[in-house]
């Protein structure tokens, strides 16, 4: 009897529990198909794309019919995690792309459709409609990315020039350890069939350069660019520049590295904040200039012709900044807003952003795996839940009448900054290794500058340019983006303003973010396990290791974690790869320092703290009495091991198998490899010259 009683009891709870989620199936419906996308990524081999059309169907067709007969929860879910993963598993295919075989050092011909810089302040070109000699039309990238030893001539480096230079070019490179982060991946979403670099002058391959009609925007984005740089003072042009218009090629470099130090460099992103500020003026100027006329006031609907008013200033910005990823998932965003707005609807609701995010994510699914997307909706989705559990607590209520307003505002101002920075740090630190001490500070002291002179400064500037007078908006800019570049340099300038920090195993965002999610998303005592899942991944993050030892793709570089740190075989060359390392380590050294922490002496051996020993030997032969039962011998350039090994060996050939290598303490024997943890994914083909 107890036992039917109890029974009994559970269903109950458990049907009440479920009543009161009814109204949060929205809510879940992008964490169901960001589940699928996920699961998409992490499968071993590429679906066919039969499979994918066919799941995708089934998908579609049950959400159909659960639709149809009004039934949602657990099933409509699953339909939307299968759904996922098709248009994850499509969205692949439709970016196919040629991809670079082998090195190739020669003449590159391409037309620009692109500018940046690279992490060395050097100019780079993205380039299409690629020629190079020697490879098959069919075999030759769709875009090419090239960074130049020197800035070329303007004139020569225009959009839609199409320019020939001497250049080397190498197929994107695979990950520096097994499980990182791997470019070959990014470059295939972006249809970036190989890099390179030249030293050589870059000029025009015909006379008069064709192909603009193709590059209209990138055209005027760069003519803009200048216009504002002539307007303002370098330093805060170079500035203006990048936030109007994606170009920050002018960004002082100096500047850039305060920008970073100070948590501020979301700043020059062209994201959700500047989106936002843009399209929230704009609906607040025209739904106010709107109302100071009564006719109008009376007769139309000014709240929603501010709306479209906004949405079409945002879709101005987005096309004027070059449509970043970035850019576009933020237009995505708005538009769900004012939208909601168009329709009679609540605005800022977690409603609205499960719409935007579901919208992102059909449109681009990979974006789920970028930091961008992960921090943009962290933020907002923060921010929502905080301020709807503010209206209803009745003293931050008071705070709006009286006398305390403006303390209300200064009060939600470092609110919000708060509330924002710890949203956005796990996936900050997870992805970057790194946290700023004087993040929050810097927010509170610039952000504001950022919303309530700059970009209102700048929406004026635009306006006034053809009456000549956009000289009184830049003026106002030049002063909000000097009080933004010297918050940020003086936190630079105090002692640690960066924290570094090890990075974690990947499925700890995954069960942090479930976490936060049943939290803020759920009603009732369900709620409670929100908080359990967070602090469970916080503390798998934290009893994690790194490899014990590691050996990059090409065998030029060897780290073993000691005592004092990662000690590093070299303290010049792959540069790339030791820096990677001693990120993902939380190791604030340079690759010089890390090398120091081995002892000198050929061959180069660090000792382990079981006894064992790793040994680099750069010959092509390995003498035999260099192999113990207790060593790892690695020797890149070894066509064959020692005669009767007795030690665990890496040479030529398992380099060229297996990749980057990682072995963890206590496995010597068993080394993780990247080739048997990337699976057979279209970014991974190795090319037949390769695999040889």
């Amino acid at each position: 009897m107890r036992r039917g009683e109890t029974r009994v009891r559970l269903t109950r709870w458990l049907a009440a529990q479920a009543e009161a989620q009814r109204h949060t199936g929205l809510l879940w419906a992008p964490v169901a198909l960001g589940a699928g996308i996920a699961g998409y990524f992490s499968l071993p081999a590429e679906p066919p794309a039969a499979l994918a059309w066919g799941l995708g169907a089934l998908a579609l067709a049950g959400a159909g019919l659960l639709a149809a007969f009004r039934r949602g929860g657990l099933p409509m879910l699953a339909m939307l995690c299968l759904l996922g993963g098709a248009v994850a598993a499509l969205h692949t295919g439709r970016l196919s792309a040629p991809v670079l075989e082998r090195t190739h050092f020669g003449p590159v011909v391409g037309r620009i459709v692109g500018f940046d810089r690279s992490q060395g302040n050097r100019l780079r070109l993205l380039l299409d409609r690629v020629h190079l000699p020697g490879v098959a039309a069919a075999d030759t990238p769709a875009r090419v990315r090239v960074v130049l030893g020197d800035d070329p001539d303007p004139q020569v480096a225009r959009p839609g020039a199409r320019v020939m230079m001497r250049a080397r070019l190498t197929p994107p490179p695979e990950p520096v350890e097994p499980g990182g982060f791997d470019f070959r991946r990014w470059a295939w979403f972006l249809r970036l069939g190989a890099i390179g670099y030249t030293a050589e002058p870059v000029v025009l391959a015909e006379p008069h350069p064709g192909g603009l009609a193709g590059v209209p925007l990138l055209s005027l984005r760069m003519r803009l660019a200048d216009a504002i740089r002539g307007q303002m003072p370098a330093r805060s042009g170079g500035f203006a520049a990048a936030i109007l218009t994606g170009d920050r090629s002018t960004v002082d470099p100096q500047d850039l590295v305060g920008l970073r130090a100070s948590n501020l460099a979301h700043l020059l992103a062209i994201s959700g904040l500047h989106m936002g500020l843009l399209t929230g003026v704009v609906f607040a100027c025209v739904r106010l200039g709107l109302a100071l006329l009564p006719d109008v006031a009376l007769r139309l609907p000014v709240k929603k012709i501010a709306a479209v008013a906004a949405l079409l200033a945002g879709a101005g910005y987005l096309a004027l900044s070059g449509a970043s990823i970035a850019t576009q998932r933020a237009f995505i965003m708005a538009a769900a807003i004012f939208g909601a707005v168009l329709v009679d609807r609540p605005a800022l609701t977690l409603r609205a952003v499960a719409l935007a995010a579901l919208a992102v994510l059909l449109w681009r699914p990979v974006s789920l795996l970028g930091p961008g997307f992960q921090m943009s909706f962290a933020a907002t989705t923060a921010l929502i839940a905080v301020y709807d559990a503010l209206r209803r607590v009745g003293w931050w209520q008071a705070l709006a009448r009286g006398g305390w307003r403006w303390g209300r505002a200064v009060a939600a101002l470092v609110l919000t900054s708060a509330v924002a920075g710890l949203a956005t740090a796990p996936y900050s630190a997870f992805h970057f290794n790194q946290m700023a001490q004087y993040g929050l500070l810097a927010n509170v002291l610039a952000v504001p500058a950022m919303g309530l002179l700059v970009m209102p400064a700048a929406l004026l500037a635009l306006l006034l340019w053809p009456l000549g007078l956009q000289g009184l908006g830049f003026g106002l800019m030049e002063i909000g983006i000097d009080h933004i570049l010297n918050v940020a340099g003086w936190v630079a300038r105090q002692e640690a303003p960066m924290t570094p920090v090890p990075t974690g195993p990947p499925w700890v965002l995954g069960v942090l973010t479930l976490g936060a999610l049943m939290l803020i998303a759920l009603r009732g005592p369900l709620r409670a396990a929100g908080p359990v899942l967070v602090a469970v991944a916080l503390a798998g993050w934290a009893a994690s290791e790194r490899p014990l030892v590691l050996l990059d793709p090409e065998g030029r570089l060897v780290g073993v974690r000691t005592v004092a740190g990662r000690a590093l075989s070299r303290p010049r060359g792959a540069g790339f790869a030791a820096q990677v390392w001693l990120e993902n380590d939380g190791d604030a050294a340079d690759q010089t320092a890390a090398a120091g922490r081995a002892p000198p002496g050929a061959p180069w051996r660090v000792a382990l703290p079981d006894g064992a020993a790793v040994l680099l030997v750069e010959d092509e032969t390995v003498p035999p009495a260099l192999c113990g039962a207790a060593v790892l011998l690695i020797a890149p350039r070894a066509s064959r091991p020692p005669a009767a090994p007795a030690c665990a060996f890496v040479g030529a050939a398992q380099l060229a198998r297996g990749g980057a290598h990682a072995w963890r303490a206590g496995a010597l024997a068993a080394p993780v490899t990247t080739r048997a943890t990337e699976g057979a994914r279209p970014w991974t083909r190795r090319p037949a010259a390769a695999a040889r």
